[in-house]
């Protein structure tokens, strides 16, 4: 039998997040669950960048991991971070879900195209954001990760 807490602490999140409060909210989801140590936030794509390779100041995220990764964020967007991940041979098979306010198609379509999991709206998740937290866990006991 599985538990939420254990399932969730077996991956490791980095959240791409330059919007303080959305970072606080996803956080404090996890944290009300029981999971304090597998969430790692980068604000732009340029430091989740030195996060997966253990560049700079920052030591790097073991695998597996599981991103979340916003699209307007300051330095580099997300598409472009999901293309520098896409195109290097270490990073190449993370999982990304796109977490985003934007519903515009293009937007959606690039993310696709870079074969993303997933393309979700923060407006559907509600203010608590308890749902992403069952899509982490539900994902993480169905899917075998690289």
């Amino acid at each position: 039998m599985w538990s939420p807490i254990s399932i969730a602490n077996s991956i490791n999140i980095l959240l791409v997040e330059d919007d303080d409060g959305d970072a606080m909210a996803v956080e404090r989801t996890f944290r009300r669950a029981g999971v304090t140590q597998s969430i790692v936030r980068a604000v732009d794509g340029i430091e989740a960048l030195q996060i997966l390779k253990g560049t700079g100041s920052h030591a790097r995220l073991a695998k597996p991991n599981v991103l979340f990764v916003d699209l307007n964020l300051p330095r580099m967007g997300g598409i472009q971070l999901v293309t520098a991940i896409r195109e290097d041979r270490e990073l190449h098979d993370a999982v990304i879900f796109v977490l985003t306010t934007s519903n515009r198609q293009q937007d959606k379509s690039a993310a696709y195209a870079l074969n993303v999991a997933g393309y979700i709206l923060k407006g559907k998740l509600g203010e608590d954001f308890q749902s992403l937290f069952s899509l982490v866990n539900s994902y993480r006991r169905i899917v075998e990760l690289p």
